[in-house]
C-alpha cells in the first residue's frame, strides 16, 4: 500500500468521524415552549417561567446578593463569572453550543435537560432512548449539585428528592 493511499484513508476516515460527531447546541426556552407549553402535556413552560430557576438571573441583582458582593469585593454580582455561570445557562455552557439560548432565561430548561438541539423534534421526543441518544439529560442529583453545593454562598442543605419535587412538571400525556 503507498503512502499516498494510507494517508488518503486516513483524511478520509478522520473526515467521517468528525462528520458523525454530533455536537449538542443551546437552543433556549423558547424553542421548548412550543411544544411543552400545552395544558395536554403539563405546561412545563409556565411552570418553568414561574420559577426560581427563571428568575435566577434576576436574583443577582436582589438586595442580600449586593450586600454579599460588597462584602467580599465583588464590583456587580450580575457581571461576576462566578456567579454568572449558576444563575444563567448562558454563561455556564461554551460559546459556539449556542444557538438561541440567551442570558435572560437564568437557568433554563438545558441546564437540566442538555442542549436541545438535536433532541427537540416531537418525532425523537416521542421515543426516549431517541431523545437521550440526541443529548437529552435526565436530571440527577449530580446534575443539580453543580450550583446546589457548598461553593454558593446562600448554600442551603440541598436534598434532591425535596427539590425535584419543588420543580416537578410532569407530562400527564404519557
Amino acid at each position: 500500500m503507498s503512502k499516498k493511499l494510507v494517508a488518503l484513508m486516513c483524511v478520509a476516515l478522520f473526515g467521517m468521524n468528525v462528520s458523525f460527531a454530533q455536537q449538542f447546541e443551546y437552543i433556549g426556552a423558547a424553542k421548548c415552549k412550543m411544544c411543552h407549553n400545552k395544558p395536554q402535556t403539563g405546561k412545563q413552560y409556565d411552570i418553568w417561567a414561574s420559577s426560581l430557576h427563571a428568575n435566577a438571573l434576576k436574583s443577582l441583582s436582589s438586595q442580600q446578593s449586593l450586600d454579599y458582593a460588597k462584602k467580599n469585593n465583588i464590583a456587580d454580582p450580575t457581571k461576576e463569572k462566578t456567579c454568572l455561570k449558576c444563575h444563567a445557562t448562558y454563561y455556564s455552557v461554551k460559546e459556539d453550543l449556542i444557538q438561541t439560548l440567551t442570558a435572560q432565561e437564568g437557568v433554563s430548561c438545558e441546564s437540566c435537560h442538555g442542549p436541545g438541539s438535536v433532541y427537540k423534534s416531537n418525532a425523537i421526543m416521542k421515543d426516549q432512548a431517541k431523545a437521550l441518544a440526541s443529548g437529552l439529560i435526565l436530571p440527577t442529583k449530580e446534575v443539580c449539585e453543580k450550583c446546589h453545593n457548598k461553593e454558593n454562598p446562600f448554600h442551603k442543605p440541598f436534598n434532591f428528592e425535596t427539590a425535584v419535587a419543588k420543580i416537578a412538571h410532569p407530562n400527564p400525556a404519557k
